[in-house]
Order: structure tokens, then sequence, then C-alpha cells
């Protein structure tokens, strides 16, 4: 299968592209910059210039393909509403190049667009008061071209995809210990956290793309930890001591009001019914095991945390 993929450039991407390419597959990827492109091409797939605000570039590059895999997300989260339009846009007119031909269009969105406080599934809809509600139009879009032919399905990620080099939530919690010399969980620490490694991640785009039936909702998560177990195991690598704090230190704690409310949720989320669909395994390192034995401590480590989130 020839595949257009947005986002193939990005922190995820990588991995998906090298695995459709390792199962056979051929691969075009959008890239809005020289170093894009580059990167592309040393993972062995063909550079397609554009980028997500660019609708034209992105139906030229859906036309061509076998399939799309959407990764990319253009805006930014301090103009949600400028988000949500650019997403809608960009699925849109994938969706309309691929409309009536039974190809299928795979598009990402998160688990955090659903209701906190329970275990959810992929039979649960989004909660509209969800702190990933922006993420919401844009899953409707992309399903709505079920009914036009199109072989559409949403893949939901766990709000930590970890690995190598990773710039998420995970290193933001890091960053905070080594700068207040203690690591920190907000209350009792119990709340519950999902999360997928990036390799079964990549495993799990590749199968929706080949098999997922039109309509279908998955859920890449590997497992559900609880933060305050994150907590200690930072704690215990930065030889510092675990802390509970308040929704307010942990604002001040972290630097990012918006990082302490999401450490704060319980939002655990289940993938049974994804994997029971796909036959997907995940089988690499868990969180714990990444944040053990990954790359997550080293000073590289830091530099892109502090970049991102300060």
């Amino acid at each position: 299968m020839h595949v257009f993929v947005t986002g193939g450039s990005g922190q995820t991407g990588p991995a998906v592209v090298s695995g459709l390419l390792a199962a056979g597959h051929t691969v075009t990827g959008l890239a809005r910059s020289a170093a894009a492109a580059a990167r592309l091409e040393g993972l062995g797939a063909t550079p397609h210039q554009g980028s997500v605000e660019d609708l034209d570039s992105l139906r030229r590059g859906a036309e061509a393909a076998d399939g799309v895999l959407h990764l990319a997300q253009g805006g930014s989260y301090a103009d949600p509403e400028d988000l949500v339009r650019r997403d809608c846009e960009a699925i849109d007119a994938l969706g309309q190049a691929l409309a009536g031909t039974g190809k299928p269009f795979v598009s990402t969105s998160g688990t955090l667009v659903l209701k906190a406080g329970r275990v959810s599934t992929e039979l649960d809809a989004a909660d509209p008061e969800s702190v990933a509600r922006f993420r919401i139009p844009g899953e409707q879009v992309c399903l709505g071209f079920a009914a036009r032919d199109v072989r559409a399905s949403i893949v939901r990620l766990a709000p930590t995809v970890h690995g190598p080099a990773d710039h998420g939530f995970i290193p933001a919690l890091i960053a905070g210990a080594r700068r207040a010399g203690v690591s920190a969980y907000i209350g009792s620490g119990e709340n519950r956290w999902p999360a997928v490694n990036r390799e079964d991640a990549a495993v799990l785009f590749r199968l929706a793309l080949e098999k997922a039936p039109a309509g279908s909702v998955l859920h890449g998560v590997g497992e559900t930890v609880p933060i305050k177990k994150v907590a200690e195991a930072i704690g215990r690598k930065l030889g510092v001591d675990t802390v509970s704090l308040t929704v307010d230190e942990a604002a001040e704690h972290l630097g990012n009001p918006f990082l302490a409310k999401f450490f704060s949720l319980d939002v655990p989320a289940s993938s049974a019914h994804t994997q029971e669909l796909l036959g997907w395994t995940p089988q690499h390192a868990t969180l714990l095991e990444d944040l053990e034995d990954g790359d997550y401590f080293t000073p590289e480590a830091s530099a892109r945390a502090e970049a991102v989130w300060r």
C-alpha cells in the first residue's frame, strides 16, 4: 500500500513511518521544511512539500495514495478555536480526496476526550466537557467519511506516548523535580494515567490502516499507571524525596498551571476492544521500565523539557 502520512517527521511519526516501511508499504510524508524532508528521506520515505494549512497539498497527497494516516495537528493550544478550525479543515480536505474510493483514512485523537473518573472504552462517547474537547470536532469530521465510502477510523492515543527523545508530559514532571529538588504528585496520587510505548503505537496505526473497519474508534493505550508511581520512579532516579502537592502548589512546582491540571486528572482508559478487533498486543517497555532504563534523565532530555514547557 502507498500511504500518505502527515506528521511523519514529528515525535511519534518516525516510528510509524519506519513500521509501515518495514511491513512492505511505501510512504510519502508531508514535509513543511527542509529539515522535515531530510528526516523523512532518512527513514526511507518520499517527502511531499506542504503543510496542514496548505489544503491543496493535502488533497494532492491523499489523491495519489492508497491510504492516509493523519498524525499532524496545526494551530496552537493558546487559541483552541483556531486549532479546531485548522484541524477540521485538514481532516476534511484529506477525507474529500478519498471520498467514494473505499480507501483507509486513519486520523489521530486522544483518550483525554473522554470523561474523567472512570475506565473509558472505545464505545464511550467523547465528553464535551473534557480537557481535550478541542479534538472532538476532528473526530466527528473523520468518522463522517465512513458514510461516504471511506474506511475512516480514529486512533485515540494515551496522553503519554513514551520512548526515546520524549518531550511530552513525563519530561515536564522530571524537569519540575530537578528544579525543586523533590518529585511531586497531586493529592493522593492514585489518579490513573494512560500510557503507550511509541513502538506499540506505531504498530497500532499500521493495523488500523490495514484492517480497521469503517467507523472504528481505537484506543492506543498499553497500560494505566497511578501518577504516584510515576513520581516515585522519578524520585528514585533523581535521588530526591517524593511529595504530595495541591493543584495550586503543583502549578508553581511545574511552572505551568495547564500541566498541573492535567496531572491531577483521573483518566483511565481501556484498549481491550482495540486489541480484540485488530489483534494488537502492546509488548514493548512499560512507562516505568522506560523511566528506569530509557533516556529520560540525560542532559539532552532535560534541555528538551525546559525548551518545551518553560
